[in-house]
């Protein structure tokens, strides 16, 4: 497996850690529907939170949530009003980022709460 996918998988299993230590219940990871992959969606009370994790090994070239362009939320939106519709589920949803950072030999991790809208 190439690095960058080793950091991407590490980086995603570190926010479901941090989601769980944080009260969530994860319901679903990595959800695809057609060419949108939603990494996680969890569910912290009555909301269910569309997580996007940006792992990065520096920020040299950026803040990780920086990377998260409009067609890729797009898709995102799609996909959720998908997995809504297929689950039957009317709860609110809200989208967060959660940017994750290699520093030395330790990982920052910030939570991007309500980090973009869906029109």
């Amino acid at each position: 497996m190439a690095q960058h996918n080793e950091l991407g998988k590490k980086g995603e299993q570190l926010a479901v850690d941090f989601l769980l230590k944080k009260g969530y219940e994860i319901i679903e990871r990595n959800y695809r529907f057609q060419k949108a992959e939603v990494d996680i969606i969890a569910k912290i009370k009555d909301t269910l939170a569309i997580v996007e994790v940006k792992t990065r090994s520096s920020i040299d070239f950026g803040n990780p949530q920086d990377f998260v362009k409009p067609k890729q939320i797009q898709r995102l939106v799609k996909a959720v009003d998908e997995y809504l519709t297929t689950n039957g589920l009317e709860v609110e949803v809200r989208f967060d980022i959660i940017a994750v950072v290699k520093e030395n030999n330790k990982f920052k991790i910030e939570h991007l709460v309500d980090a973009f809208y869906h029109f």
